[in-house]
């Protein structure tokens, strides 16, 4: 349960530092961060693998780069749902998704392979 606590806080963390990095990103304090955490997570662990295998010839075909766009999607997804989160665009959604890509690579690379937000 601890680790699920942590979990969330470092992802709602994440969230909020990627709101202050990409202009079109915003999350107008720690609630709705950490909401937002919550239902990213649940949007990753749902809608994410339909995605993934609905675009599976796509991804295929650009390598694997197509599956940015599907982060993006889950970003802006997260954003329509949780109160206080605003993505402005598709781009937004695009640079945040990515920001927070490589900020969950340099935690993994921090903490070890069982912390990853």
């Amino acid at each position: 349960m601890v680790e699920f606590v942590v979990h969330v806080v470092l992802t709602a963390a994440l969230l909020i530092i990627v709101s202050r990095a990409v202009q079109g990103v915003e999350i107008e304090g720690w609630g709705p961060a950490i909401l937002g955490a919550l239902v990213l997570g649940l949007v990753n662990a749902f809608v994410w693998p339909v995605m993934v295998i609905l675009t599976l010839p796509i991804t295929v075909l650009t390598f694997g780069l197509f599956l940015l766009v599907i982060n993006a999607l889950m970003l802006w997804l997260m954003a329509a749902i949780v109160p206080g989160v605003h993505v402005r665009s598709f781009a937004p959604a695009l640079w945040g998704s990515l920001v927070l890509a490589l900020l969950n690579i340099l935690v993994r690379m921090l903490l070890g392979p069982g912390w990853t937000a």
